[in-house]
């Protein structure tokens, strides 16, 4: 059982006011007040407008790294044996641009219009009449065209039936399909179809017809009507596996004919009755170019260490390691901002998020430097954690430290705003090793504990978990500036935050004295609750390597004891195909779950070592 002994802090925060008011009257300067906190000068630092919320690959993720290496020397920490530096770069795709895609429609005689006129070839930028989806692959397509309504096919699992391909032969073709769902549906149905809106989606359905190319446009009577659909931010490097593009409401009524138009296309299909389909637009031909430009940027992860202080092979395993990741959102713009519209394009510094860890992490650093210890101390602050733990996974793929030679790694994410002195401490079920180490250290912090096994976190603990790693992650809970710019530095609780300082430096001066490292446990099931994108709670047991550049799925690890791993698929195997659905990325990996039944086996195409095989996968339940 844990211990929870609650620090009795009432008194002392009494006396602190009381010594500040003090000095106050008397005008002596309260020096004393000034150092009492560890992680003050560090939160203020990271989390301070001028490092315009140190966005992976930006001047502000740069000027936090250099911060962050002046601190690591100032308590006398060394580059990694075998580095010139602190600085461990890594590249990674930073968003899409548009590089100038174009679009021209040829029509014959039955149009009455002459064969070989061409309409509306565009440019790519963000005023011209064309532009192509983030994750459209790049090339040309001459094909003719098909109208296949909202594009929406809604798996047989969700007891709906609904295929805008039903009718349609679209092999070889370019489909022209709606943004969004049937408008006027009632609000059950309405719900369903929304779920499989998403373009990406779209796209895959598109695809797995047979279609060549895809055409979106904002039909006269949705939201945003006739506007090119955005291109939005697109961390995978990997494109759909068809070419994509969005046009205005103008071009798009060129395509259909007279006694076919737009409106009365949209109209027939909003009420989704499942009968109403869409057609071929006979005469007409599309020459469809698509240019996406995925660009490159260079992200910054800071790695240093604090040498043992004897000969380290006189311990098993002779490396502990402490990390958090110090990138935060810049200014929203990668889209995972939960600012409303009246804070868009704000500076977000995430303060809590995650400037409060790193100053966990450098406050631990200062004090194990002061202390001899028997294993080397590992000191890592991760970039692009919030692009999908993108750093830490690039360190995990080409470690400057053999990881079979760390003993325990701890993360901190999210660790300035405790509340009722509860602090959450997660993938204790990576060791048996975890229960008594933790509560021996909260005899004397005092917190109110509360511990959770499961490993497989939204954040860098699951990377060092994936390589084998025991590992605790430290978080004291969400709040509603979470992602917002609203998140600053005045809001951190830096006394509480300097107790799980020496909370953690507690641990980690045990692991880095004991004789023996901890053991490592592979939990057997995630722990997560929730749904899954479409409701459904299946748990296949893969974990995705979110840095992928190959086609497919790239498996960063299974889950031990989960249905990929009792399927023989391991670390590093890239599954290209589920059921039946092709796979291009995580994205389309994602979809492809929708049409997995509980309990019902699936084939499973994957790659390994060069090599394609084939397995079948048995989706549990998840718990």
């Amino acid at each position: 059982m844990i211990l929870n002994q609650k620090k009795p802090q009432t008194t002392q925060r009494t006396l602190r006011m009381f010594f500040l008011a003090i000095c106050a009257i008397s005008a002596v300067p309260p020096f004393v007040a000034a150092q009492t906190s560890k992680t003050r000068a560090h939160v203020e630092t990271l989390a301070s407008p001028r490092l315009e919320g140190r966005l992976a690959g930006s001047n502000g993720e740069k000027l936090a790294s250099d911060y962050v290496v002046s601190e690591l020397k100032q308590i006398g920490a060394r580059p990694l044996p075998g580095q010139t530096g602190y600085v461990l770069p890594f590249e990674f795709t930073a968003g899409t641009k548009d590089g100038g895609s174009s679009m021209s429609l040829r029509y014959d005689t039955r149009n009455g219009v002459d064969s070989g006129v061409v309409f509306g070839v565009a440019t790519g930028n963000a005023t011209g009449p064309v532009r192509a989806l983030s994750f459209s692959d790049n090339g040309d397509v001459d094909a003719p065209l098909v109208f296949a309504g909202y594009g929406i096919v809604v798996p047989d699992s969700q007891g709906f039936a609904y295929d805008s391909y039903a009718t349609l032969d679209v092999k070889d073709k370019i489909v022209v399909v709606l943004r969004y769902f049937p408008e006027d549906a009632e609000p059950k149905t309405k719900a369903i179809l929304a779920r499989y809106a998403d373009l990406r989606y779209k796209a895959m359905a598109a695809r797995q017809h047979g279609a060549k190319a895809m055409i979106v446009v904002t039909g006269p009577a949705s939201p945003n009507a006739g506007e090119l659909a955005p291109m939005t931010f697109d961390t995978a490097i990997a494109g759909s596996g068809i070419v994509a593009v969005t046009v205005t409401g103008d071009v798009a009524a060129k395509i259909f004919p007279a006694d076919k138009p737009l409106a009365a296309a949209q109209k027939a299909l909003d009420d989704a009755n499942p009968h109403a389909a869409g057609f071929a637009l006979p005469g007409v031909t599309a020459s469809v170019h698509a240019a996406v430009e995925r660009e490159r940027r260079t992200g910054h992860n800071v790695v240093a260490y604090l040498p043992a202080a004897g000969a380290v092979p006189a311990v098993g395993k002779p490396w502990v390691a402490l990390g958090a990741h110090f990138d935060h959102l810049g200014h929203g713009e990668a889209g995972n901002t939960l600012a409303g519209k009246e804070d868009a394009g704000k500076i977000h510094v995430g303060a809590d998020d995650n400037a409060s860890g790193s100053a966990a992490v450098l406050a631990i650093a200062a004090t194990l430097a002061k202390q001899p210890h028997a294993r080397n101390i590992l000191v890592g602050f991760w970039s692009g954690e919030e692009l999908g733990l993108i750093g830490s996974s690039a360190f995990s793929a080409r470690p400057a430290v053999p990881l079979d030679a760390i003993a325990a790694y701890l993360n901190f994410d999210m660790v300035g705003r405790m509340q009722d002195n509860k602090l959450t401490v997660q993938a204790t079920g990576s060791s048996p090793a975890w229960g008594k180490i933790i509560e021996q250290a909260n005899v004397r912090a005092g917190f109110d504990l509360a511990v959770q096994d499961d490993p497989y976190q939204p954040t860098d603990v699951a990377t060092f978990n994936a390589a084998g790693i025991p590992s605790l992650s430290f978080f004291t809970g969400t709040h509603a500036d979470y992602h917002k710019p609203s998140d600053t530095a005045d809001k951190i609780d830096y006394e509480d935050l300097d107790r799980i300082v020496d909370f953690a430096a507690a641990i980690a001066r045990r692991l880095a004295d004991s004789p023996e490292a901890p053991a490592f446990t592979k939990v057997d099931q995630s722990l997560q609750q929730g749904a899954g994108r479409a409701g459904v709670r299946l748990f296949t047991g893969t974990i995705p390597d979110y840095s992928s550049e190959v086609k497919g799925l790239l498996l960063g690890g299974v889950v031990g004891g989960g249905p990929a791993e009792q399927a023989g698929l391991r670390k590093g195997d890239v599954i290209v195909e589920i059921a039946g659905q092709t796979i291009a990325n995580i994205y389309d990996y994602t979809y492809a779950l929708d049409v997995l039944k509980i309990g019902q086996p699936a084939k499973v195409i994957y790659v390994r070592d060069g090599k394609k095989l084939e397995t079948m996968l048995t989706p549990a339940a998840r718990k």
